[in-house]
């Protein structure tokens, strides 16, 4: 990235620091004691790590904490366990056995809580019923859910067996849930009636009958059917032999499964993320490790009390709702709200309106969500009391300043603080990010390295690069959380994530650290255009747009071209009222010139009522390239939320 490009992200200076009152009351309530524990984590590892798992259940304690033979890691070598009993089990001799692990509401407003001991009884019930069904240690399971709590029962209850789970988000097709059980070599599918979508019917058991159809799937040979929705919404048809309703196979189950106890590096579950080539990749995730990175990750990032209702608004297809609604906050006894539907069904004050009913202390969404939220206005926020909220986060990609300042005033009222984390399915758990107590934030940064993690700034050789200036982000030693290979394809996982940078893990990623220490992440490297012999970051880009008044959201791409090499080309959403036309094309083609350089000036300006999303809420760019190109869609469109998006941007395009 050009120094041009980098001087345009060092304009922003705001910090913020952790209220008085926040750090008082904070795990880590001063800067001082972040680096004291950072350090500790780096040069006395087994210390830090027993201390900071003391709380978890090991059946053996580990003889060895690590061993990194590149490109593969194991950690905690010598311990056994079993994840429910940290989730679980440990909870129901203290208080928390009658607290409320999960609090769930539908579309529709119907509501139900299950406390631990209930979600513990529900888990072990299904346990027995799938030993019943033949499902034993390393067998995998495929479950296609939605966001109910049976699908979190489904993941314990694997865990429990030692089966190997892999979620398929509840919006994929019935070829790409082919795909995932073909390659896992699934032997069961647990699946539902079907789930609400913005008042719409999504017929998941239907989807389920297509894919296993097909002679890719014939491993699968038994499918678990949860009703959610009952027969008078969602009829489903139930293949003789194969098919068993969920409360039918709990009918004759015990809730008495004694936890399968297994060795650290156990494969805990796949979590398949789309490829560009359109071939999934399945990320295999170990016991001990994930489950220590997402435990210690949970209680210090979110800074847990033992009253807060945490929110975290993904979906548990997606590795965030693994993490952070799962295994992270149940084995910290934290109490989970759980959502069905869409954030803006029956209209944009849903999320605040559940804010306030449930008193929700932490919010943890993705940066699509606030700024399509910042697109409606401050009215709706307004509507509602906000004022249980203690702690803002972001997740999922960068977040632009402009839109992490209207989080942080409009939704935190300016007294809540905001972790924006940067990790990966590949990691497993929060990577980087500012403790809420500990460290100032600046809008747009990711922050600071969590505990046990070496990110670096480097060039293509591996070599650092001096304080503000960009290059590639990677981590230069092995995390308990990380991704342990590509299921079924070793070689996929070295040259994708080692051959890049010798010696190193490559994010894929380009990034800066500046002279505070702090890292910003600018976006995928194959996000970096390269614009007349300038290297721009499309995150940079973006961020300029999204500060005029005018703009809700964008998407910045480069397309081919004879004499730049490539173009620039942004496609933008306008907020409510305001009307697009050529005057405005050039407003915003000046104000990107200001706010960055002219050589970013952008070649094209496309308005567009949305952006393609996948259902995770991540811009794909891939396909506005596909666009901008004007040439056909290529590689994966299965996680594309709304194919309506693209249809429209084609037909401007041949206008």
């Amino acid at each position: 990235m050009s120094q041009d490009a980098i001087t345009s992200l060092l304009k922003e200076t705001r910090r913020f620091e952790p209220p008085a009152e926040f750090s008082r009351r904070a795990r880590v309530g001063a800067q001082a004691t972040y680096e004291a524990l950072y350090r500790e984590s780096i040069e006395q590892p087994d210390a830090f790590w027993r201390r900071e798992t003391s709380d978890l259940v090991f059946r053996t304690p580990w003889t060895t904490i690590s061993d990194w033979s590149l490109p593969h890691a194991k950690w905690f070598l010598g311990a056994t366990l079993n994840v429910t009993e940290s989730c679980l089990d440990r909870h129901l001799t203290t208080a928390t056995k009658n607290k409320a692990a999960i609090i769930w509401e539908g579309e529709h407003g119907a509501t139900r809580t299950l406390t631990y001991a209930q979600l513990h009884r529900e888990t072990l019930l299904l346990a027995d019923a799938l030993k019943r069904l033949g499902i034993e240690k390393g067998d995998r399971v495929a479950i296609y859910m939605g966001m109910v709590p049976e699908v979190a029962v489904a993941m314990l209850a694997c865990a429990r067996l030692g089966a190997v789970h892999t979620v398929v988000f509840g919006g994929f097709a019935a070829d790409a849930l082919r795909d995932r059980i073909h390659d896992s070599q699934a032997k069961l599918v647990i699946t539902q009636d079907g789930a609400y979508r913005r008042g719409q019917v999504v017929p998941l058991k239907a989807t389920v009958d297509k894919a296993l159809a097909q002679p890719e799937a014939k491993s699968a040979t038994r499918v678990v059917v949860y009703q959610h929705l009952g027969k008078e919404r969602c009829e489903v048809q139930m293949t003789e032999g194969r098919d068993v309703f969920w409360h039918d196979l709990l009918a004759g189950a015990a809730p008495a499964c004694e936890p399968t106890v297994v060795d650290a590096e156990h494969p805990l579950f796949i979590l398949y993320t789309s490829g560009s080539t359109g071939k999934p990749k399945g990320v295999l995730h170990t016991t001990a490790g994930y489950l220590v990175g997402a435990h210690v990750t949970t209680k210090y990032v979110f800074d847990l009390r033992d009253d807060d209702v945490y929110w975290c608004t993904a979906d548990v297809g997606w590795v965030t709702g693994h993490s952070y609604i799962v295994y992270g906050p149940l084995s910290n006894g934290a109490t989970c709200l759980m959502y069905e539907g869409a954030p803006n069904f029956p209209d944009w004050g849903r999320f605040w309106r559940l804010i306030e009913k449930h008193g929700v202390t932490i919010l943890y969404t993705a940066p699509t969500a606030i700024r399509a939220f910042m697109r409606q206005g401050d009215e709706w926020p307004a509507k509602s009391d906000l004022s249980s909220l203690r702690l803002l986060g972001s997740v999922g990609e960068p977040i632009n300043p402009e839109a992490w300042i209207w989080y942080h005033r409009t939704i935190g009222g300016g007294r809540c603080p905001i972790v924006d984390t940067w990790w990966q399915t590949e990691t497993g758990s929060i990577m980087m990010t500012t403790l809420p107590g500990a460290s100032f934030s600046k809008p747009g940064s990711t922050g600071l390295p969590m505990f046990g993690v070496v990110p670096e700034v480097v060039t293509k050789d591996g070599k650092p690069v001096a304080a503000g200036e960009g290059g590639l982000l990677v981590l230069k030693q092995a995390w308990p959380s990380m991704l342990r290979t590509v299921w079924g394809d070793d070689d996929r996982f070295r040259k994708q994530y080692f051959s890049d940078v010798e010696g190193c893990y490559f994010t894929g990623d380009g990034a800066r650290r500046d002279e505070d220490g702090y890292f910003w992440v600018v976006g995928r490297i194959d996000d970096v255009l390269n614009v007349a012999g300038h290297r721009i970051g499309t995150a940079e880009i973006e961020s300029a747009l999204v500060s005029h008044p005018s703009v809700a959201e964008a998407a910045a791409v480069g397309r081919p071209d004879d004499l730049k090499g490539q173009a620039l080309v942004v496609f933008v959403s306008l907020r409510p009222g305001v009307k697009a036309g050529p005057e405005l094309q050039a407003k915003l083609a000046e104000h990107v010139a200001k706010e960055i350089g002219k050589f970013a000036r952008p070649d094209a300006i496309r308005f567009a009522d949305a952006l393609p999303k996948t259902r995770s809420g991540k811009i794909m760019r891939r396909l506005l390239k596909d666009v901008a190109a004007g040439r056909e869609l290529t590689g994966d469109t299965s996680t594309l939320e709304d194919l309506t998006v693209m249809a429209k941007l084609r037909q401007q395009e041949e206008e």
